[in-house]
């Protein structure tokens, strides 16, 4: 079976939200990054479309759901680490603001949790797999979800080792047996 996973397209920042987590919905760029993701992923066949809950995955998820005619199904563990959190600023406005915070929550120095979000993505996405012999099935998520997943593809532990674009796309491959290969990381629409 393939496994494709999309990251969400450039959310909008939100610098404090007092009243929950800030879980922000996509930008108007990030909605045309969504878009023109969905025209390049719409013939390749894919068999099930499944979302993180939180609203930039599922907004980027939807324009392909439209294309292909396929419910989006949510996943709990495939939503990013910092859903909790109150703030959200693009990763690479935060890597360059306080890379050092970055690497601290990455490295689990604040118990972020890190190492169980990783194993919390990999049951998850090994689920899919599961339920899914054959096909070829889409997943709208994070970056953190993209690292995490290829990093146990290759025989590391979880972390976060590069920073994928907007609305990339990263193809994994999974044999019957359960031997799983990476195809691409990072792949994006032609211009």
């Amino acid at each position: 079976m393939e496994l494709i996973l999309i990251r969400h397209g450039l959310p909008e920042k939100v610098v404090a939200r007092p009243d929950g987590p800030a879980d922000p919905a996509l930008s108007p760029e990030g909605h045309t990054q969504a878009a023109a993701a969905a025209l390049w992923l719409k013939d390749r066949g894919i068999d099930r479309l499944y979302s993180s809950p939180m609203r930039r995955a599922i907004q980027t998820a939807e324009p392909l759901s439209q294309h292909l005619g396929l419910e989006i199904e949510i996943r709990e563990g495939v939503a990013e680490f910092d859903r909790d959190h109150h703030t959200y600023v693009p990763v690479e406005e935060f890597t360059q603001e306080d890379f050092e915070r970055v690497q601290s929550l990455m490295d689990d120095r604040e118990g972020g949790g890190f190492p169980a979000f990783g194993k919390m993505v990999i049951a998850e996405l090994n689920g899919i797999i599961d339920d899914n012999a054959g096909k070829r099935v889409a997943v709208a998520c994070h970056g953190g979800v993209v690292n995490v997943w290829a990093s146990h593809v290759m025989g590391l532990e979880p972390r976060v080792f590069f920073i994928p674009d907007y609305a990339s796309v990263s193809r994994f491959m999974i044999s019957r047996d359960g031997a799983k290969s990476l195809l691409s990381l990072n792949e994006m629409a032609p211009a």
